[in-house]
C-alpha cells in the first residue's frame, strides 16, 4: 500500500512540474499562434503555424522590419500578425505608395508591396515614445496603422516576435 501512495505521489508531482513549466514557457518564453488571412502574404499565408517568441523583447527592443503579434483591441482572443515599420519617436507617412520615415525615403526589403492606400499615413503620422507602426506585407489587403481600428501599437501590446513557422511543413523555417 505505501508503494501505491509513493508512487501515486510522484505521478502528481511529475504532473504538477509539467504544466507548471508548460505555463512558464507558454506564458514567458513562446507560444502558438495560427495565421488566418492574407494580409501578410506572400511573407506569411492563411493557415501558417507559427511560434512566437515572447523572450526577446524582454532583453532588447523591437526592430524595424520584424514580424509582431499584437492583440486585437475589439475582440478578446483575436490577435494581428504585422510587420512593424515605424519606430518610437518616428514620424511615418506615405505618399504615392512609398514610405518614408522622418521624411526619408523607406529603402522597401525584397517582396514587401507599396502601400498605395495610405489611409491615416496619407499627413505625416508621429509615433509616441512607446509606439510603432505596422503594416501588412499584402498592402493592398490589409488592416493595420493605416487605419483607426488598429492605428499605432504600444510597446507593452507587442506579445512577441514571429520566430518560426512549423506548419505546413513544406515551408519549415524561421520568419524574416
Amino acid at each position: 500500500m505505501k508503494d501505491v501512495i509513493k508512487e501515486l505521489v510522484g505521478w502528481i508531482v511529475s504532473i504538477l512540474l509539467i504544466v507548471a513549466v508548460s505555463y512558464l514557457i507558454v506564458t514567458f518564453v513562446g507560444q502558438r499562434t495560427q495565421v488566418s488571412g492574407s494580409s501578410m502574404e506572400t511573407t506569411l499565408s492563411d493557415g501558417d503555424h507559427l511560434i512566437v517568441d515572447k523572450i526577446s523583447y524582454r532583453f532588447r527592443e523591437p526592430q524595424r522590419y520584424e514580424i509582431v503579434v499584437f492583440p486585437y483591441r475589439y475582440e478578446k482572443n483575436t490577435y494581428y500578425i504585422k510587420r512593424i515599420i515605424g519606430l518610437p519617436g518616428e514620424t511615418v507617412q506615405i505618399k504615392n505608395g512609398s514610405i518614408y520615415i522622418n521624411g526619408e525615403l523607406l529603402k522597401a526589403q525584397d517582396g514587401l508591396g507599396e502601400a498605395t492606400i495610405a489611409g491615416a499615413a496619407e499627413y505625416p503620422v508621429e509615433l509616441g515614445e512607446d509606439e510603432y507602426f505596422l503594416l501588412g506585407d499584402n498592402r493592398e489587403s490589409s488592416e493595420d496603422s493605416r487605419f483607426s481600428g488598429i492605428g499605432n501599437i504600444k510597446r507593452e501590446n507587442l506579445i512577441g516576435r514571429v520566430w518560426l513557422r512549423f506548419q505546413p511543413f513544406s515551408r519549415l523555417g524561421f520568419v524574416r
